[in-house]
């Protein structure tokens, strides 16, 4: 997908420089460093295996062997080992040296090691061949995009897109090459077209909000964000909260906001994580923000929390300070509690930051072990934050070895810079106790 921050920039209205080019790759080819050479020796024997599995009789024997290695190497392209590849895949061309797939999947190969010249030349030798291979010709324009030539790419998109108008990343990729070669509208038609074969396809539909906001066009792409956002991608999930948060084409609404940018945070988008610290700030009154955005902060993140039953409507709700996260956990649902216990304290639910303390400590019998990375996580980033109860939580952690190397003047520090009663006591209790460290009990 386009990764330009000078597109995405364009969303928060901040002024965008003259255009500049992007190497695309293409999402069928791998880009990844496999191992070094030395660990290709063992393709072949991997190949061997592969042939006694292979119907007898069903292909000619040489090219019953091109196939077998071809197989192979595909394999091998799929995990990212790339010098193998190239090993099986000559082999395979070898036994056939007119088996298409085979050089194909070579130039991948090669294309993913960083050799595009060498790619270039089993392509184009290919299709010297075989004009009518849409897939290697695909491939051909993918490396030609990694040279930055644009119109030769352009050249062989177009080509394979009228042996097969329905080829959706066809498509995604003339769209990207011309939004490099300054052609926005035509970047956004291109984008349209392949979202006419695949509907429901998220990464052309954020890259097509991108650049409607490139051109201005805010009302056509938050539309396109949204669908993106509810099809799973993130950076549109981003995006959606920033929507919501600004009213860029929907009603503001702040707690929708979080909603979304909840989802993108977990996936790591690490925008969404830092606009959901600085609006928590501004919940806490540490931002220097006005009385009135302090107290719509607030609100948003109840609001949110409650909003956060929606998603489970199977769910009974027991008592006003009840939790979607303990209503998943008294269904078995270990995993997915923990997930939204987390969302949950990260809104400031104080019943759902206890759960978690409980749930870290002793776990869950069948359902999730003590000492859970994700909940150590969350109590690592809120005490970061400035906020008391993880802080104490995390100090008495690290006082104890729980689930963390023991580590007394990491706690002692933390309970340092907590000025609050029930830190100043567990600092008096280390204090007074040496090494031992008091467990609290919860109900």
């Amino acid at each position: 997908m386009i990764r330009s921050a000078r597109c995405e920039e364009a969303f928060l209205n901040i002024s965008i420089p003259p255009l500049v080019l992007l190497a695309m790759v293409a999402a069928g080819c791998s880009t990844a460093t496999g191992p070094t050479p030395a660990s290709a020796p063992a393709a072949p024997a991997r190949a061997a295996q592969t042939e006694k599995s292979l119907p007898k009789g069903t292909l000619d024997p040489r090219e019953a062997q091109a196939r077998v290695h071809l197989e192979v190497g595909r394999a091998a392209i799929a995990r990212g080992d790339m010098a193998a590849a190239t090993i099986l895949l000559r082999e395979a061309l070898r036994w056939e040296p007119e088996l298409v797939e085979a050089r194909e999947s070579l130039a991948r190969a090669l294309y993913g090691m960083g050799d595009l010249d060498a790619a270039l030349d089993e392509l184009r030798g290919l299709l010297r061949q075989r004009p009518d291979a849409v897939q290697a010709r695909l491939t051909l324009a993918t490396v030609l995009m990694a040279r930055q030539d644009w119109s030769s790419a352009r050249t062989e998109l177009e080509a394979v897109l009228r042996q097969q108008p329905d080829l959706v990343q066809a498509h995604y990729n003339l769209g990207a090459v011309l939004y490099a070669m300054r052609d926005l509208n035509g970047a956004i038609h291109a984008y349209r077209r392949g979202l006419t074969h695949s509907p429901n396809h998220p990464d052309v539909r954020y890259n097509l909000a991108l650049l409607l906001t490139v051109a201005h066009r805010g009302a056509e792409a938050t539309p396109e964000f949204l669908v993106a956002a509810q099809a799973g991608h993130a950076r549109a999930q981003y995006f959606a909260g920033m929507a919501y948060a600004r009213g860029f084409g929907v009603d503001r609404d702040l707690s929708l906001a979080i909603t979304w940018w909840s989802r993108a945070a977990e996936r790591d988008v690490g925008e969404a994580q830092t606009v959901l610290r600085d609006l928590r700030q501004t919940a806490l009154g540490r931002s220097g923000r006005t009385p009135t955005e302090r107290q719509a902060a607030e609100q948003a993140f109840r609001d949110h929390r409650l909003a956060l039953w929606n998603e489970f409507p199977e769910l009974a709700r027991a008592g006003a300070d009840d939790t979607v996260g303990a209503a998943l956990l008294r269904q078995g649902r270990g995993r997915e509690a923990v997930r939204m216990l987390i969302r949950e304290a990260s809104a400031f639910s104080e019943p759902a930051q206890g759960l978690l303390e409980s749930l870290y400590d002793h776990g869950v019998q069948g359902q999730l072990p003590a000492h859970d990375p994700r909940i150590l996580e969350y109590f690592k980033t809120a005490a970061d934050e400035g906020l008391v109860r993880p802080r104490i939580t995390l100090a008495r952690f690290y006082a104890a070895g729980l689930g963390v190397p023991k580590d007394m003047a990491r706690a002692i520090d933390l309970l340092k810079a907590t000025p609050h009663e029930d830190a100043q006591r567990l600092l008096q209790e280390l204090s007074a106790a040496g090494e031992a460290v008091p467990v609290p009990t919860r109900p």
